[in-house]
């Protein structure tokens, strides 16, 4: 076996390494439940890890060593985010609610990695339901850094960043609904991107915020994440808000790259801002064209957001009751048993986006907060659209500022 520097090591690179026969599917997969073993009880990027990974790698190698055509991801070892279903397997969420609820299908998403290949390695930890931004939020315990270990990943995604960022992975999914996946792969140093909403199935996700979930890689090069993109991409008739969509392709003329002003109002930490000007002035140097614009709208984003996200948060969990799902409390009659189950279940962030959200959709308040954040939605939505009649992409901070100390 040819020796593996992990910290170099992509998913091309790999696939590479596969198809000439210098490594093989399961060497590689011990190589990283190696790494699992001997990092995660410090970093806990992994809820659990999958025993039957080195049954998947050997039909791999067989696959292989038959001549057979190598798939997109053969062999890619796999973290997956704990709210992702994968058949048979727990998955909690990041919840008390549901720490014994078994998935009884494989996510569409799921199903496109296995279809091409990849082997899955474990579920990653995760902000309880994807509410929160550091991955402390979950029932089982905060994720670290791997960069510094008293500092958060980032979340809700932070497992599956810091499985990928500490080399206890290849590649990971997450969900991105306010930058879910983006957030920690900037605290964690890797590539981190969310669809467009509908380019990428849903079914087999457990919903937070309906309208803006999407599932998307965290990955180590932006090729790798072209790579993965184009497995899970596609029209899934389980969720009627896919759509199909072309496979991407990089472009080799010149872009005009726009950078909202408003993005930059203040609020930046200094070295963040530093690096972004930074990456305009490469930017400029490789002969894209890059200018200001204006998304007028764009302040009052974070307050929609937390209209929006808490109304459909309140909608999807109310199926967490007890009596359908997950964990269940027993009382003296119906109304106290729903009670008891949901304090017992569901953490104090998540009860509060839950009482924040049926709040804004009582009567009486739905059209002062729910009807009016809808309609400032659709004007930030426009604004959007209009400057991409300008320019081909943005480019701003992913956070900004730097991963901040646990606890804080």
């Amino acid at each position: 076996m040819t020796k593996i520097n992990l910290s170099e090591l992509d998913v091309l690179g790999a696939k590479e390494l596969l198809q000439k026969g210098e490594v093989s599917a399961r060497e590689l997969v011990a190589i990283y439940q190696g790494e699992i073993k001997s990092k995660n009880r410090n970093l806990n990027a992994y809820l659990e890890t999958f025993d039957d990974a080195f049954r998947e790698a050997e039909k791999v190698d067989k696959h292989l060593l038959h001549g057979e055509k190598p798939r997109a991801l053969e062999g890619v070892p796999f973290a997956i985010k704990d709210n992702i279903l994968i058949e048979g397997k727990i998955c909690s969420a990041g919840s008390k609610m549901l720490e014994n609820y078994r998935a009884s299908y494989d996510a569409f998403v799921v199903k496109k990695l296995r279809d091409a290949g990849a082997i899955l390695l474990g579920r990653t930890n995760m902000d309880e339901f994807a509410m929160g931004s550091s991955t402390e939020n979950s029932a089982y315990g905060a994720t670290k850094n791997p960069y510094d270990e008293t500092r958060v990943p980032g979340g809700s995604s932070g497992g599956s960043a810091t499985a990928v960022s500490a080399n206890l992975a290849l590649a990971g999914l997450g969900s991105d609904t306010g930058g879910s996946i983006r957030q920690p792969a900037g605290f964690c140093g890797v590539v981190g991107l969310k669809p467009t909403y509908g380019a990428v199935s849903r079914s087999g996700l457990i919903a937070m915020a309906s309208s803006l979930d999407q599932i998307g890689p965290i990955t180590k090069s932006v090729d790798d994440a072209e790579l993965i993109f184009d497995v899970i991409r596609g029209k899934d008739l389980k969720d009627s808000t896919s759509v199909e969509v072309e496979s991407v392709q990089a472009k080799s003329e010149k872009l005009k790259v726009g950078v909202p002003k408003e993005f930059f109002s203040g609020g930046l930490d200094k070295d963040v801002l530093e690096v972004v000007n930074r990456a305009v002035e490469t930017l400029k140097g490789l002969g894209h064209e890059v200018k200001e614009v204006s998304l007028p709208c764009a302040p009052y984003a974070l307050a929609v957001y937390y209209i929006i996200v808490p109304a459909e948060v309140s909608a999807n969990l109310a199926r967490f009751d007890g009596i359908r799902y997950g964990l269940r409390k027993h009382a003296k009659n119906l109304l106290e048993e729903y009670l008891e189950t949901r304090a017992a279940g569901l953490g104090k962030e998540v009860r509060r986006r839950i009482i924040l959200g049926t709040y804004v959709l009582s009567a009486g308040y739905h059209d002062a907060y729910y009807g009016r954040a809808s309609k400032v939605r659709a004007l930030i939505k426009k604004d959007f659209e209009n400057v991409f009649k300008e320019v081909d992409v943005l480019l701003g901070s992913t956070s900004p500022g730097p991963a901040f100390k646990i606890g804080e």
